[in-house]
């Protein structure tokens, strides 16, 4: 079940984990994307579906 706060549920951002880095993920609610900052990635939240695939992911802008 989702958090309301989150909009993921919290055991599973817990398991999930960057597949390029293997590296911890973070959760931005406004974008509705998984962040790996190791990475430098943005995997993107569709219908509440993490979409872990490295060729859906967004690069991350070197501002950012």
């Amino acid at each position: 079940m989702n958090d309301d706060k989150t909009g993921i549920a919290p055991k599973l951002l817990e398991i999930l984990v960057c597949p390029l880095t293997k590296g911890k993920l973070t959760y931005d609610r406004d974008a509705q994307e998984l962040v790996s900052d190791q990475a430098q990635l943005a995997y993107p939240i569709r219908d509440g579906i993490p979409i872990m695939l490295v060729d859906e992911a967004r690069q991350l802008d070197a501002a950012s």
